[in-house]
Formats: C-alpha cells, sequence, structure tokens
C-alpha cells in the first residue's frame, strides 16, 4: 500500500507539471495575499510500531488498511518562499494486529474470543503546525516541502472499541512532506503526501482504573501483556483545496 501510494503521487506530480507548463501564468498574485483558508481530502495509512515485551510471541501488523481523511486549513504568508499553515484534520482508520507464537511456544488456549487478530479502530482529531517552503513559482506549478508537529485526540470511545487492545485518547508528533501547488482560475490545488511520527506509548493499560477495560478476562489481557508498547506511523495522500 505505501508503495501504491508513492507511486500514483509521482504519477499525479509528472503529470500536472506537464499540463501545467503548457499553458499561460493564472491567478498570478494569489501567493501576494497575507492570509487565505482552505479544506482537504486525502488517505491516510496507518501503522502500529509494536516493541514486543516476551520472547514467545511476535506481533506485527497484518495489512495497511487505507482510510479517509478530512480537514480544514489556514496558511499565513511570512516570507516570499516561507508561510505559516495550521491545518486541523479528522482521519478515520483502521489497523490489524496479528499474534503468531515462536518456535517453541504455543498461544495460550482460547486466547479469549478474539482468535490471533486484533481489529484497532481509530478516528483521531490532529491539530498540526507546520512551515512550508516553497520553490519559485514555474508557470503554475510550485513545489514545496513541510514540516511540523503536532497534538491528536482520538474521539473513538474507550467503551466502542471491540478489541482488548485499547489506544489512549492523547498523542504528539512530528511530520515531514512535500508536494506541489497547481494553480487555476478560481483555486489551488495543492497535492500533499506526508509522513509522521507519534511519540506517546499509545497502549492503555488493562489493569488501568477504566471502567470499559474493567471485565476483561485473564486471556483477554494477554494481547495487551505481550505488547511493549503502541507508537503510531502514518502516510497521508492529501489533496488541499485553497
Amino acid at each position: 500500500m505505501k508503495r501504491i501510494a508513492y507511486i500514483l503521487f509521482f504519477l499525479l506530480l509528472c503529470f500536472s507539471a506537464k499540463a501545467q507548463k503548457q499553458g499561460v501564468m493564472v491567478n498570478p498574485y494569489y501567493d501576494d495575499k497575507l492570509l487565505h483558508f482552505g479544506f482537504s481530502l486525502g488517505v491516510n495509512f496507518m501503522d502500529f510500531s509494536t516493541p514486543e515485551a516476551t520472547d514467545t510471541v511476535g506481533i506485527r501488523q497484518s495489512s495497511l488498511l487505507p482510510g479517509f481523511s478530512v480537514g480544514f486549513l489556514t496558511d499565513l504568508r511570512l516570507t516570499r518562499h516561507l508561510s505559516l499553515r495550521l491545518h486541523p484534520a479528522l482521519h478515520f482508520s483502521e489497523r490489524i494486529l496479528s499474534y503468531k507464537a515462536k518456535d517453541g511456544y504455543t498461544l495460550p488456549k482460547g486466547s479469549g474470543k478474539y482468535g490471533d487478530k486484533l481489529t484497532i479502530t481509530s478516528i483521531p482529531i490532529t491539530i498540526p503546525l507546520y512551515l512550508k517552503w516553497s520553490a519559485e513559482r514555474e508557470v503554475n506549478y510550485r513545489p514545496f516541502v513541510m514540516g511540523g508537529g503536532g497534538v491528536s485526540f482520538d474521539v473513538m470511545p474507550v467503551s466502542a472499541q471491540q478489541s482488548p487492545v485499547v489506544p489512549k485518547m492523547f498523542n504528539y508528533f512530528v511530520e515531514v512532506g512535500f508536494g506541489c501547488d497547481l494553480y487555476f482560475s478560481w483555486f489551488k490545488l495543492c497535492p500533499q503526501l506526508s509522513y509522521s511520527i507519534g511519540f506517546n506509548n499509545q497502549l492503555l493499560d488493562p489493569d488501568s482504573n477504566n471502567r470499559s477495560l474493567s471485565g476483561l478476562s485473564v486471556l483477554d489481557k494477554f494481547y495487551s501483556q505481550m505488547l511493549g508498547g503502541l507508537y503510531t506511523h502514518q502516510i497521508t495522500l492529501t489533496f488541499n483545496f485553497e
């Protein structure tokens, strides 16, 4: 899935650049505005880094499932090439963790009611602040790179999780990305590919005082006890309309 996202984005850049260079400059004074707004639609691929707490069971994310992202943005012009961007967004995603016993070991009989795979649903709201550096505009095409960080809040209720492994609500992250601005008569389209890394351990302790986890059986808690933590990674292909 990651490779497919990169290929699609690269082809989009090549096609857009060729098409834009063949035309005349439109909306030439767009970037002279001090402040402008927009919205975004995108596809995300969320991943977990899962350190293992024991040598008996291996855990990995078995597949990358595409999710949907939507947000709005505010862009503040700082210099000719630099701008400050606030880009809150809502992401819908699912991740699947696979458990496999290592040589000489077996999974606990029954392993609760979940088997050897868990589906973890997340609906985080991210609130990042970026610096965006843009190259010189060439006709109606202007490449850029961006970087920054922010916080996220998972609005998926713990009580709604159908899994004994539950992510915490709060996280903070850094993010980098690149893309291009494509200028049209009434708006600017900005395809962007970004990658973010979360730093907060997202694994909620099943022995905590959280009421939603208080009814887990010993076998159910096995799934969390085999994990040394959950750390988020995310690739997002975004189309910003400004």
